[in-house]
Order: C-alpha cells, then structure tokens, then sequence
C-alpha cells in the first residue's frame, strides 16, 4: 500500500468543554497519512487517477471549520470516517493536535488509525 500524506493542515473552529472555549475559534493542526494505491496515476499520469490531497485538505478543512464539538476524539473520528466514505482511501492515520490547549504543553491531542469496513 502507498501513503499520501497532508502535513500541518491548520482549521480554527469552535473546540473544547469549558464555556469560554464555545465563545471562541481555536487552533486544530491536522496530519494524515492515506493508505491508496498510486501505481495507475503513477503509469498516467493524471489527477483522475490519483488521491486528490487538495480536495481531501479542502473537504476536512470546510467540515473542521464549521463544526463545535467539544472534544478532539470526536473532531478525529468524523474526519476519519469524512475521509474513508467519500475518498477512495483504505487507510488513515490521522493526527490531531489543540495547540496550546495545556499550558505546560506545545500541544495535545489525539492519533487514530482507521480502515475501510468489509
């Protein structure tokens, strides 16, 4: 299996459980590596045969964006299941980090690995 990868995709939306938190827009930082087989657009050459990471960066960052749910495993699941029903991917990883959200931390967050349901 191949992996495209999207690297430090960043979304501001309404994040986190805390009432001052639902008044403002934060930082989430997205990565994602994408299981596909790239052998076809490798031989055509062609973007209809490829993982289109700019459609992919551009549907999670409009659904990101739009979205207040309160916590970062929620965030990390609907982008996984985003990304595995609308895109011909087998496999993710995603990362995703609240940056700042712990003052004694850079970053937190979480990291899921899902697959496509037989």
């Amino acid at each position: 299996m191949d992996i495209v990868f999207v690297r430090q995709l960043e979304v501001n939306t309404v994040i986190g459980v805390f009432d001052w938190e639902r008044e403002i827009k934060q930082k989430l930082v997205f990565d994602l590596e994408l299981g596909t087989d790239i052998g076809k657009s490798a031989e055509t050459d062609a973007l209809e045969d490829t993982l289109d990471y700019k459609a992919i960066s551009h549907a999670v960052y409009d659904f990101v964006e739009k979205s207040e749910y309160q916590l970062v495993e929620t965030v990390a699941e609907k982008v996984a299941d985003l990304i595995l029903t609308q895109f011909p991917v087998r496999w993710l990883s995603l990362t995703l980090n609240k940056p700042g959200a712990v003052s004694v931390a850079q970053s937190v967050g979480v990291k899921i690995e899902r697959g496509q349901k037989d």
